[in-house]
Parts: C-alpha cells; structure tokens; sequence
C-alpha cells in the first residue's frame, strides 16, 4: 500500500488536476462551448485516475487491517457516499440500486476475508520454513566451529613440523659446509700432487736430457782421443741424427700446449708489448694514430719476415738430415721435430734488422729523422719469435690480411673506443686478427670512421718515404749493432747447442 500512495504522490496526478481546472476557469469565457467540454472531459478522466488509485490504496490498506477491521469505516462512510453518487448521478432509478450495492460491498468483505486467512496460512508457512532454516543455520555454525578447531590444530601441527624442518635443514647446510670445506681442501691437496707431479716429471725429463748430453760429450771425447777419423772402420754417425734418437718425445711440448703457450705470448703482446712500444714512439711522435700505425706495420712485417725465415731454416735443416735419414719416420716430421726443439738456433736479430728495413721504406709511415725504428726492436723481435713459433705448429697460425679503407668485419676486429661505430670502412687497423686455416681463433682491432678511403689515400699521398739509409741519423741508438746480421747454421751448431727444457715458459726468448 505504501508503494501505491508514493506512486500516487510522485505522479503528481492531483496537481495536475488543479492546474487544469485552473487554466479551464481562466479561460472559460474566452473559449468555445467545444473547447470548455473537452477540458471537462479531460479534468474527469484525470479525476477518474486518481479515484482509480485511491480504490486500489484503500482495498491494500482494508488488506492489511485484518479480517474485520475497517469494515464500520467502510459501512458508515463508503457505502453512503456511494450511494449518494449513484443516487446523484443516476436520476430516475429506482432506490432500490442501494441495496444491490450493499450486497457487493458484503460480497468483497467475504473476499477480503477468504485474502486474509490466505494470507494469514502464506504467513504461518513462511514461519515454519524460517525456523527451519534457523535450525540449519545453526548446524552450519556448529560445523564452522568445529571445522575452525580442527583448522587449530593442523596449524599447530604444521607450525611444529615447519621448525623440525627449518632446524634439519640448518643441520644439513652446517654439513654442506662442512663437505664443501673438505672438498676444497682436497682440491688443493690435488692441485699440490698435480704440481708435483708435473714437478717430477719435468726432473725426469731433465735427468734424461743431461744422460742424453752426457752420451753426446762421451761420444766426442772418446772420437777426440782415437788416433784418426780413419781407423773407426767407417764413416761416423751425424751428431744430428744421434741427437734426434737420444732425445726423447717426451721432452718436445705438444701441439696443444705449444699453441695455449703462443696464444697467451701474443695476447700479452697486444695487452703488454703493444702499450709498451707506443710509450717509446710517443716520446718522438705526438699523434697518436701515427704510433699506432707503427705498430700495426711492424707486427705485420715481423710475421711476413719470421715466415721466411722460417721457410729458409727448414729448408737447412732438411738438406743436412737427408743424408742420414733412417728408419720409417718420415723426414718431414723429423725436420719439425728438430725444429721444434731447437728453436734457440733461429737467428732473430737478422729478422729484427729485416723487419726494420722494411718499415724504412713503408709508404704509410714516417718518423723524426734524429731517431729511428730501433727504439721498439724489443717488441718486434717478440713477435718474430712468436710468428716463427707458430709456423711449427699443425696447421700453423698467421695473422690476417688487413687494408685501409676496406670493409670492416665485426668476426675479425674490434673497434676501437675512438672508432666511430655507424662508420662501414676500417680508417687504419691497430692490430692483426690471428687467423687458423682461415678462421678467426683471436680477435684484432681497428679504428672506423666516415671517409676512411679517402683519408688513407690522402694520408699516403702526403707522406714521405724513408731514407735508405736511416742509421746515420740514429747517434747513440745505431750503436746497437743493427747492421750485424748471423745466419742460421744448424749444421755448425748442432754439436755446441742441444739443451731444451720442456717446462721452460719461452723456449725461444733471448
């Protein structure tokens, strides 16, 4: 009922009706007979609404009383007016429609009261259904407290299970520890025997060299104290061929460590030599890519000269074990062999004064007059040894071919932290990549920038060329004894210099 009256108050039908009959009464004269009808009419459909509602309000609200209230309102009051209206509005029917109008009203309290015991037994059902409801409310609390008190106790049982586990692993960390510490000290204890082990070898193998020697002067002496060359009843054995069967392989480092050994030279070359030789060319030259071209040239120089110089030396070495060759190793491999463990005989000054000779006439360099090229022959005669070392390896190592102005290969160099690093050409290269059967085993590095060509020919078009004959502008520094060469002889040799240490870290530095 109370939803229908706030309808009816929000529908504001009642205002309406009042404007309406309002405007109808200011504008009674002034309109027409047809006009003052429709808004008669219209103002009694309005009204008709309303008492439409009004009769929906009161039959909800008589509902509500119960079985008989309201029903002396509704004789006293109602019924009355009713009949007053119908009596009013029906003029010329019998009174007798009042007594019709009574029994309706009588038949819609029976109504009424047939709605109402419904409603009442609706009512007593509902109650029922809510205390039943209640009862499984209340089961459902009592699993709920018991499901909570059983949730207690696994939470303790968890907690309590939580710290056993925490303190075992606690224990098992204290003993990974424990092991770790052990298993540390039995890596140093095997780091120890290794180092002995290599120790004792390395004696072993020195005690087999001296035995060796010691054969070779037996040898000599007994041959220095026969009367002639002749009465032996033959011609001697080689002192080549009987140094080569008394030392043992296992003197000669193998290919691995041989090439492990030359990589980390060359590496401390470029790390340690290269910075090195650039102090000392700074003191003469200020720029900066100038020394570095330097350098670039003579580690590309000392590689080509060690190579031929190697080439010649094999080519000796050959020729004088030739003749007496016997056995079934093959001569090549005998050649490398002897190679290998007398690389002391190769003549690296001469490559050095080679090397040197070559810079002096390198179209891409100059340097001051007052000094010359000998200031970084320490760092060149490094790399002649380290070039030559590598020719005896299987396949042997070389450095690449590098231009300026050429294509920059990130596989091969590194740029320069000056470099520009958008730029495609190579402006000049800093140092050589270390190439294996046309692979790349080490990295070189090189400066790019933009218009690299055409800066390396304007850089070779203005520079100068070296004199011929630089060493009359050295002063002290050609008293160094550049101009004195020695060639490799093995066969001279061979009998004064046999002694190779296979732990020894640089079998062929001076």
């Amino acid at each position: 009922m109370a939803d229908s009256l706030r309808r009816l108050v929000n529908n504001e039908g009642c205002r309406m009706l009042q404007e309406k009959l309002e405007t109808w009464y200011k504008d009674y004269y002034m309109n027409s007979c047809d006009q003052n009808l429709n808004c008669c009419c219209e103002i009694i459909e309005l009204n008709s609404r309303i008492q439409g509602q009004l009769f929906t309000i009161l039959s909800l609200t008589a509902q509500e009383g119960g079985h008989y209230a309201g029903v002396e309102t509704i004789k006293s009051r109602l019924l009355p007016w009713l009949g007053t209206c119908f009596s009013n509005s029906s003029v010329g029917k019998p009174i007798d429609n009042n007594l019709s109008l009574f029994q309706e009203s009588l038949e819609k309290d029976r109504q009424l009261r047939e709605l109402s015991a419904a409603r009442e037994r609706e009512i007593q059902q509902l109650d029922s259904e809510l205390n039943s409801t209640r009862v499984q409310l209340s089961m459902v609390q009592q699993d709920l407290a018991e499901t909570e008190i059983d949730l207690e106790d696994t939470k303790t049982k968890s907690a309590t299970a939580l710290l056993a586990a925490e303190d075992e692993i606690i224990h098992l960390r204290k003993q990974l520890k424990s092991l770790q510490a052990q298993d540390e000290s039995r890596q140093r204890s095997l780091e120890m025997l290794t180092d002995y082990e290599r120790q004792l070898r390395a004696l072993k193998d020195e005690i087999a060299v001296l035995s060796a020697e010691k054969s070779v002067l037996q040898s000599r002496l007994s041959r220095s104290r026969s009367p002639s060359p002749d009465s032996q009843g033959g011609r001697p054995s080689s002192p080549v061929q009987k140094e080569m069967t008394l030392a043992p392989l296992a003197n000669r480092m193998s290919t691995v460590s041989r090439k492990a050994n030359l990589l980390a030279r060359f590496s401390d070359a470029y790390a340690q030599g290269r910075l090195e030789a650039q102090t000392l060319l700074k003191r003469y030259i200020d720029k900066m890519e100038t020394v570095q071209r330097i350098i670039y040239i003579a580690t590309v120089e000392s590689f080509h000269v060690a190579k031929m110089a190697f080439r010649h030396f094999k080519i000796r070495v050959r020729k004088t074990l030739t003749p007496g060759h016997i056995g079934a190793e093959s001569i090549e491999d005998i050649v490398m062999d002897y190679i290998i463990c007398h690389l002391d005989l190769y003549d690296v000054q001469s490559s050095v004064n080679d090397v040197i000779r070559a810079m002096n006439v390198n179209p891409k360099i100059s340097f001051p007059p007052e000094v010359d090229f000998i200031v970084i022959s320490c760092f060149i005669k490094e790399i002649c040894c380290i070039a030559f070392a590598m020719q005896t390896l299987d396949p042997p190592l070389d450095i690449a071919f590098g231009a300026d102005g050429e294509i920059f290969n990130d596989s091969k160099y590194r740029r320069s932290c000056d470099s520009d690093f958008t730029a495609p050409l190579v402006f000049y290269h800093v140092w050589p990549a270390l190439m294996e059967n046309e692979i790349v085993i080490m990295k070189g590095e090189a400066v790019t920038k933009r218009g690299a060509f055409w800066s390396s020919v304007r850089n070779i078009n203005r520079s100068r060329s070296r004199s011929l004959s630089p060493i009359h502008h050295r002063g002290s520094l050609g008293k160094s004894g550049v101009s004195r060469s020695r060639s490799p002889s093995p066969p001279r040799n061979i009998n004064t210099i046999f002694f190779f240490r296979q732990n020894k870290p640089n079998p062929f530095s001076t």
